[in-house]
Order: C-alpha cells, then sequence, then structure tokens
C-alpha cells in the first residue's frame, strides 16, 4: 500500500485537517509488504484458527477427515493400480500403499490449499468490503489452515511405515525444505486464482480440471521412471514432481534427484512471486467487483 498526502482548502462551515492521508494500493506490479502482515499477524491467526474451525464445525471425527481422503485413495489406487495394473512391479523394495502414500501426503495438501485459497476471497467479501487490512492475509491464513491437517498426515504415514517396519533415516532431517517448497507452490497457484476468481468467476469451475489434470502429470502414484522419455519434460516443469520425489526420499530412503528438487523449488518460487504479484496489482480492484 502507498500513502500520498494531498492538501485541500477547508470549507468555512466544516473543520477538517489540512492534511489528508490517502491510502490505495499500488496500481503496478510490486513487492509484497512484509512489515505491513507482520502488523496484522494477529488477525492472519485468526483467519487461519476460524478456517480450521469452520471446516470442521459440528463433525464427529474432525481433523481426521483429512486423513480418510488420502487413506482412501491409497487404498483405492493399491488395487487398481498396485494389483489390477501391476504398476508395484515397477517400484521394487518399497511396499506400494507407502510408495502412494507418501506422494498423496504432500498432493493432498497443495490440491485442498490451492482449493481453498481460490475461493477464499469470494468467501470473506463482507470483510472485504467494510475494513481495510491486507488482503493477502486473507488466501495465506487458508493454507496455513492445511499445515494443522498434514501434521496430522504425517502422524498417520509413521504409524504406516512403523506398520510397514520401514525405519526412518536421516534424510527425514530435509523435510521442513520440501514442506516449504510445497507452501511456496500452493500459496503461489491459489493466491493467483483467488485473484482471478474475483474478476472472473469462470475460474472456479476451470480450476477443479486443471487440478485433475496436474495430479496425473504428476507422479503421484506411479514412479517417474515409467514416464517416456520424450514426456520427461513435463515432469521437469511441474514443481510437485520434485518436491514428491524429496517427501519419498525423506521417509523411505530413496536417492534424491537434487536437479529436479532444485528446479522444483525454483519454479515454486516463481510462482509464489507470480501469484503475490498479480495478486498485489489487481486488489485495488476487489471492493469494487467483489
Amino acid at each position: 500500500m502507498s500513502l500520498t498526502e494531498t492538501t485541500r482548502p477547508p470549507r468555512p462551515d466544516v473543520a477538517v485537517p489540512s492534511v489528508v492521508q490517502v491510502i490505495e494500493p499500488p496500481r503496478n506490479w510490486t513487492g509484497i509488504n512484509w512489515a505491513e502482515i507482520w502488523r496484522f499477524r494477529e488477525l492472519l491467526y485468526f483467519l487461519t484458527w476460524r478456517d480450521i474451525k469452520v471446516r470442521y464445525k459440528q463433525t464427529a471425527l474432525g481433523v481426521f477427515w483429512t486423513v480418510l481422503q488420502p487413506l482412501l485413495m491409497m487404498a483405492v489406487f493399491s488395487i487398481i493400480f498396485g494389483r489390477l495394473s501391476r504398476l508395484s512391479d515397477a517400484i521394487p523394495g518399497v511396499p506400494y500403499p507407502v510408495f502412494v502414500f507418501t506422494g498423496l501426503l504432500p498432493w493432498t495438501f497443495f490440491l485442498n490449499s490451492v482449493t481453498n485459497s481460490s475461493n477464499s476471497l469470494v468467501g470473506s467479501s463482507n470483510l472485504i468490503t467494510k475494513v481495510y487490512f491486507p488482503r493477502l492475509i486473507i488466501p495465506f491464513a487458508a493454507v496455513g489452515a492445511g499445515l494443522l491437517n498434514l501434521a496430522v498426515s504425517f502422524i498417520v504415514l509413521l504409524l504406516l511405515l512403523a506398520g510397514y517396519r520401514i525405519a526412518p533415516t536421516w534424510q527425514m532431517l530435509l523435510l521442513p525444505l520440501f514442506i516449504f517448497a510445497t507452501l511456496l507452490a500452493a500459496t503461489g497457484v491459489g493466491t493467483l486464482f483467488s485473484a482471478l476468481t474475483v474478476g472472473f468467476r469462470d475460474f472456479g469451475y476451470v480450476l477443479p480440471f486443471i487440478l485433475q489434470v496436474w495430479m496425473f502429470i504428476t507422479p503421484v502414484i506411479y514412479p517417474p521412471t515409467i514416464v517416456p522419455p520424450e514426456w520427461q519434460w513435463l515432469l521437469a516443469i511441474n514443481p510437485m514432481s520434485g518436491i514428491i520425489g524429496g517427501f519419498r526420499g525423506a521417509f523411505l530412503g530413496l536417492p534424491l534427484d537434487w536437479p529436479q528438487i532444485g528446479l522444483s523449488m525454483l519454479i515454486s518460487m516463481a510462482l509464489f512471486l507470480i501469484g503475490a504479484g498479480y495478486f498485489r496489482k489487481v486488489e485495488r480492484q476487489f471492493a469494487d467487483v467483489i
């Protein structure tokens, strides 16, 4: 946000200050005002906690519903692709259910974060039109609420690894790096689509299709080695490919493809900057069109 000072002549019948501060968003591409977001950190915490409570209000299982989704998907994929399609033969040494769940864990977090943050501005229209605060806090809070689900999923995965007698490795120390990369990618895509959805509600219908296609070009249920060489470039430019490979390497002790991981982190950072930059450019219109 930028502050501009203008001097206006006072009216004889009204006592007004001679200097008026006008708060308006920037007109061009600009960076994130982290100092301003820090000043509103309590609001960010409140909105994050609100999203968590609203999401699981009046549910018997509460946050454990988020665990059922990857568990059921793991069971379905294990039956269809692991046994019927014999895809498990391409993954020697690793139980296929564990292989799938380690891929579904970051992907489910990414999927839910993008979906929730893309609809966050429209769902908070009353708040946006009544009071000023950094609008970026709204999609940030939607992504932050998913961290609780990710933490619960980690516990389930550790129990699954113990059930299959898979010992932890030192590579698990790298998990914060891969979680950070997932946060960057999810926040970037979610922030971009949250801004686009305000002006063009069509993106609310397009996004589920994009995410569905995105999942099948991401090695969630299959190893990247089965992808033909002429299509490997799709995995290279897909930021979730390297991130999921990093998660699998950390939990299962598999070799880490550092060039792919490094490229995924660079693309995730680029997505974050593009999403936040576009958001900042068009946020001045939110209160008028939402």
